[in-house]
């Protein structure tokens, strides 16, 4: 008796087809993608540190004192603007919250040097009453570089700053000053020197204590002992612009990855010249455009899980590629935003793809380095590798070749060394536990009085916004009440 072949339906039953399920991989290194994922989410709990109510003062304490220090470097001569306004970001310069050269820069280690960093940037000179597009003079400069004459400003600002000008006199017998980014950086450090050394002099209780001022190129590091934390300010001199320069106009009418979820208006609100030239300029006289404020804008459009994967990859290239110092963290900042450009919102999204974003940044980034083109985000035709030579950047990418070759190695290395920074913060708080420190203000008397109180909302501001911009608005007559925005809410 002959029997009938089973049915599909049957043979599916039976399990004849049945095929058995891989773990999802990566084609490269053989790595497992949840795998990938966990180290990631991992590391973001580590690098991602909660504040108490006594951390959030502290760090209120250490910026009062800073604001406080800035108030009276503007006393000393009247050359900084009388109403300024601040923008100060988080992370310092060495974690590429500004397209600033690394070069120069001391080595400073979290854990070691400092338990949380900031970056400040300090008008020294405002533009704010001209309508856009602001042209500069860039007859001299490379791409993204300007020089800045002082004949923009009216004969009163002249006068105040013309000793940080270079001057150039012109055949027809005029005088032409520029402002020079090395100049103020000396005049600022030299500043900043004077009040500190006034207010070391009269110290009052529970001020911080300044356990470091360096002048790093034209960057002022301080490290501040407050309480039990330390806190690194990288304050940087800067012209601040309202609306947006003319060579980045085209770049408003291409298609990008914000449109629709954040107003043209927020994103091109202004923009800085920081001090910084570019690798032929003449250090003197050449700053270089930034646009710190436009990129908080934007980052409010990238997907939690894009983030955490920069923030990784971040952690991973920051020490591998730090000799010779030729790719900083901005650049990798840059790839993140050509990516979200290139890239669907809906794909981007995805919680559960931080790994494949994590493989993709290496990627972008080594495609980088062969091929040594890295355009700045808002003026793409600066190539921000140009300069390198064939040799730097074959080695980088060869060093990354073995990060993408074993991720997961890596990613366990970087875990391990934002947990033993973190462990090394610990150690200094406990030993520092036993003595609270209130606030300068703080007459040291009941302590669920404001300072209390303005603990509870720091707390609370840090902890709903975290990785965003506060613009600082003092009266340095009277530097007990700054007004304070984050992005674009009041407090």
């Amino acid at each position: 008796m002959k029997m009938a072949a089973p049915t599909a339906s049957k043979a599916a039953s039976l399990g004849c087809n049945n095929k058995p399920t891989f773990p999802e991989l990566d084609f490269r290194s053989g790595a497992r993608v949840e795998e990938l994922n966990k180290l990631i989410q991992e590391f973001t709990k580590h690098d991602q540190r909660e504040y108490d109510d006594q951390r959030a003062l502290e760090i209120h304490t250490a910026k009062d004192f800073i604001f406080s220090m800035l108030g009276m470097v503007q006393k000393l001569d009247q050359k900084l603007p009388v109403a300024n306004e601040y923008l100060l970001l988080s992370g310092g310069v060495r974690e590429g919250v500004v397209d600033l050269d690394l070069d120069e820069l001391n080595v400073y280690a979290r854990g070691t040097d400092y338990d949380m960093d900031f970056t400040l940037l300090v008008p020294a000179l405002k533009l704010h009453d001209r309508n856009q597009p602001v042209t500069l003079d860039m007859r001299h400069s490379a791409l993204c570089h300007s020089w800045l004459s002082l004949r923009l400003f009216d004969e009163g600002t002249i006068s105040k700053w013309k000793d940080c000008c270079t001057i150039v006199d012109h055949i027809n017998g005029a005088t032409n000053y520029f402002f020079s980014p090395t100049k103020v950086a000396d005049w600022f450090y030299d500043s900043i020197s004077i009040v500190l050394s006034e207010i070391q002099k009269k110290p009052q209780r529970g001020m911080p204590k300044v356990e470091k001022v360096e002048k790093n190129g034209t960057i002022i590091s301080i490290i501040l002992g407050v309480g039990s934390s330390r806190m690194l300010y990288d304050i940087v001199p800067v012209v601040s612009f309202k609306g947006w320069p003319a060579v980045a106009q085209s770049w408003l009418m291409e298609n990008h990855f914000w449109d629709g979820k954040i107003t043209e208006e927020e994103v091109i609100s202004g923009f800085y010249l920081v001090p910084a030239c570019s690798y032929k300029g003449k250090k003197d006289n050449e700053w270089r455009l930034s646009f710190a404020r436009s990129e908080v804008q934007l980052k409010k459009c990238i997907s939690s899980s894009l983030m955490q994967a920069y923030q990784a990859c971040k952690a991973i290239i920051i020490k591998l590629l730090s000799r010779p110092k030729a790719i900083s963290p901005y650049h990798l900042r840059s790839m993140m935003l050509w990516a979200c450009d290139r890239l669907p919102a809906n794909y981007l999204a995805q919680e559960d793809y931080a790994a494949h974003f994590l493989l993709g940044l290496i990627d972008d980034l080594q495609h980088c380095l062969v091929n040594k083109m890295c355009p700045n985000y808002f003026i793409p035709q600066c190539n921000m590798l140009e300069h390198l030579s064939e040799e730097t950047v074959m080695l980088h990418a060869r060093k990354l070749s073995s990060v993408r070759s074993d991720p997961t190695e890596h990613l366990r290395t970087a875990i391990e060394h934002v947990k033993a920074a973190n462990r090394l913060t610990l150690e200094l708080q406990r030993r520092g536990s036993t003595t609270s420190i209130p606030s300068p203000q703080s007459d040291g008397g009941d302590p669920n009085q404001p300072d209390d109180r303005l603990a509870k909302k720091l707390q609370q501001l840090v902890t709903e916004n975290p990785g965003k911009s506060i613009s600082v608005f003092i009266n340095p007559d009277d530097v007990t009440r700054p007004h304070f925005r984050i992005d674009d809410k009041f407090f």
